[in-house]
């Protein structure tokens, strides 16, 4: 796969098969518009190319409603990369680039600079200013610019019933295994283990404490969840809490691991956790020996559903 960082960086001899959209998750849906769109490239001998944006365009169109993403920019191209599509191009997004007009977008950027002469696209795709024209404008334009459009129907993707906020809102209320069936693999998050505060460490379970790298990462609702992680090639699975630890009164939000059969000292190293089962809510103790009761018992729970597995 090539990929390509701006629009006008695009180079290729050969015209395109274009889809466009911000593809957060690359879920089953995004899947199977990128399978359609890998066929229909074999079909025409045109080569397969999608267009994506980044930050993602709710950021710059409503900032006063912050948006967590499923992805991190480099996750969405480890996302792309799998589905083999020929070309991937992600370019920013800004207020000057939402301005466009409608038929300058598809004249200039979409036929002249990316040749498009097939252009996949949702029935619900909406572009230009003001999100201004739809498909119904891009059939139009096509016929004028010479181009012919591939229309993917409701029906086809409402079959699985799948989008990238149904997936958000799962992540956010700890429906972790819903979100999982509908990405089509473990949703994950990645970062540094930083220094904590080793209370786990004292209650004979220590975590590593992950700070993640991608500030807009959507990080799942406060509680406890089964985990797993690669670590020098070896799957190797545990238990994570997110929260504010109240038992110790520590309100800073953190995200722990506490790995399985494992006592490597992972500080500073990069680490991927992916997320099965959310277990419990965070809960306050009464002391820190109920906690490590608590933990024991979290700790059977994970390894019995591992067992399950």
């Amino acid at each position: 796969m090539k990929s390509f960082n701006r629009i006008e960086n695009f180079n290729s001899n050969k015209p395109t098969i274009l889809t466009i959209g911000t593809f957060d998750g690359v879920h089953l849906g995004h899947q199977k518009i990128l399978k359609k769109l890998l066929q229909e490239s074999g079909n025409k001998d045109l080569e397969s190319t999608v267009l994506t944006f980044f930050p993602h365009p709710r950021t710059i169109l409503n900032p006063s409603k912050p948006l967590k993403l499923i992805n991190s920019i480099n996750e969405r191209i480890e996302l792309f990369k799998k589905s083999h599509i020929e070309n991937l191009i992600i370019h920013p997004f800004d207020k000057k680039f939402s301005e466009y007009n409608p038929e300058k977008y598809v004249h200039e950027i979409l036929v002249k600079q990316l040749n498009a002469k097939i252009i996949l696209i949702g029935y619900d795709h909406k572009f230009g200013k003001n999100r201004s024209a739809d498909i119904n404008d891009l059939i139009e334009f096509g016929k004028k610019y010479d181009f012919d459009v591939i229309e993917i129907k409701a029906e086809e993707l409402n079959d699985i019933a799948i989008s990238s906020t149904k997936i958000r809102n799962s992540i956010n209320n700890g429906k972790i295994n819903i979100a999982n069936t509908y990405l089509g693999y473990d949703f994950s998050i990645f970062g540094i283990v930083v220094k904590g505060n080793s209370i786990g460490k004292t209650l004979g379970f220590p975590t590593a404490n992950i700070k993640v790298n991608f500030d807009d990462k959507l990080i799942p609702k406060n509680g406890v969840y089964l985990i797993y992680s690669y670590i020098n090639n070896k799957k190797i699975f545990g238990m994570m809490n997110i929260g504010i630890k109240p038992t110790i009164n520590d309100n800073e939000k953190s995200i722990e691991v506490n790995l399985f059969d494992f006592n490597e000292n992972l500080y500073n190293k990069e680490i991927r956790v992916y997320f099965t089962k959310f277990l419990r809510d965070e809960v306050k103790f009464d002391s820190l020996e109920e906690l490590k009761v608590q933990l024991e018992k979290d700790q059977l729970m994970c390894k019995s559903l591992i067992e399950k597995n």
